[in-house]
């Protein structure tokens, strides 16, 4: 039960991703419950990043088999994820039952080129990163070999619909070809 509340705490208080809950499990882990040290937190930590899935979710599960095994896995994952069904539950109820009123539907409306302008945000940020080496944005400092491997990535995503991971494997394996031979 001590499991389930420490990670449903910290599923319910998480807001702003995963790295943002590193600070909250930590706490929980290591500063109230002294289930952890701090150098098996980091190897927590460490093979949470490394594995597929969402770091606090997965955080949850190798703490709890840290501390009871697969229960514990289950216990700790389960209360991480139960304030985000919980909250999503809730909401899709409120979108369904309202879902035809105007004024929903124009909140609703408005929201999307928020969120469009976040991803095109996040996106040219990281283009920015491949594009110039370091902050300095000027011509001298332009990755021709990133701009390069952009370009091919996205002509072959967007005319060949090549697949999207094998998209990345190329890419990789361009840049990994252009730093160790250019």
């Amino acid at each position: 039960l001590e499991l389930f509340l420490s990670f449903f705490k910290i599923g319910l208080l998480s807001i702003g991703g995963g790295y943002a809950a590193m600070p909250i499990i930590q706490n929980q882990v290591i500063d109230i419950h002294h289930w952890l040290t701090m150098t098996q937190f980091t190897d927590i930590i460490t093979i949470a990043e490394m594995t597929p899935g969402p770091i606090a979710v997965n955080s949850a599960t190798f703490v709890g088999i840290r501390i009871d095994g697969p229960l514990g896995a289950v216990i700790a994952t389960l209360g991480c994820i139960t304030p985000s069904l919980l909250i999503v539950s809730l909401l899709a109820y409120i979108y369904y039952r309202y879902k035809n009123v105007s004024a929903l539907q124009s909140v609703l409306a408005s929201l999307r080129p928020a969120v469009v302008a976040l991803i095109a945000g996040a996106g040219l940020s990281i283009l920015k990163l491949v594009v110039f080496q370091g902050n300095v944005v000027a011509l001298a400092s332009v990755n021709w070999a990133g701009v390069l491997i952009f370009v091919a990535a996205f002509v072959a995503l967007r005319t060949f619909k090549i697949n999207p991971i094998l998209t990345m494997l190329c890419c990789g394996a361009a840049n990994l070809f252009v730093n160790l031979f250019c």
